[in-house]
């Protein structure tokens, strides 16, 4: 996987929210769990996995509505900072941190009732070996978004430390197909990337957003969004 030891660094997971998720960067926080949540509907007393669940922004947000949630990862720091998250929010007893592979999951076929991974396809090198894990361990419904070729990301793309795979719809659509799902739903958003919004304070950025959302309601946001939510359902 792209990145790897990067992103298993203490440091990287120290800095990992403040960098990504503060000022400009709340509102891509806040559209990512919206997405989520759209996806997911109605969580309570539901078995759900959430792989590379990082320092588990979604993974604890779940809990406390309710799912009975494990969050996969492969970066121990960063599933400290989600425990640490599970404690101050009163769900540890409902969430469970495990290191793991997303290639080799361990858990047995249809053992979710929904399986979601976020921030994840763009660093992975084989995605249908992923995805075909993600389908094989939940009873129906696989969730995940991709950074999308062609897109204003391409512009910064080759400077990230981790390196980025984007992805067309076609290219999402033969993944689905090698993978056994059938694409039941896809929303794009991000006209303006999100480094953009990410070196902006909140109160500059939230203009922006606010065209960004304008223009991506309109037939060119799909055609030029830099982010897609993908939702699919088992054959």
């Amino acid at each position: 996987m792209k990145g790897k030891e990067w992103y298993q660094a203490d440091d990287v997971a120290d800095e990992y929210d403040d960098k990504r998720f503060t000022g400009g960067g709340e509102l891509i926080d806040l559209r990512e769990k919206q997405a989520v949540l759209d996806a997911l509907g109605p969580v309570e007393d539901k078995r759900i996995l959430e792989v590379a669940c990082g320092t588990g922004r979604f993974t604890v947000m779940l809990a406390e509505r309710g799912a009975d949630i494990i969050g996969l990862d492969i970066s121990p720091a960063m599933m400290a900072k989600g425990r640490k998250k599970a404690q101050r929010a009163g769900v540890s007893g409902s969430v469970e941190f495990m290191r793991g592979d997303a290639a080799r999951l361990p858990f047995p076929d249809d053992h979710f009732d929904a399986v979601f991974a976020m921030r994840f396809f763009h660093l992975a090198d084989t995605p249908v070996t992923f995805l075909r894990e993600l389908r094989r361990v939940s009873k129906e419904q696989v969730f995940f978004d991709t950074f999308t070729r062609p897109s204003t990301r391409v512009l910064y793309n080759w400077l990230l430390p981790m390196g980025s795979r984007l992805y067309s719809k076609r290219d999402v659509e033969s993944l689905l197909a090698d993978s056994g799902l059938s694409l039941a739903a896809a929303t794009h958003d991000f006209m303006l990337p999100y480094g953009f919004y990410r070196e902006l304070p909140g109160a500059v950025a939230r203009p922006f957003r606010t065209v960004d959302t304008a223009l991506g309601s309109t037939p060119l946001g799909d055609a030029v969004a830099s982010v897609s939510y993908w939702n699919a359902k088992k054959e």
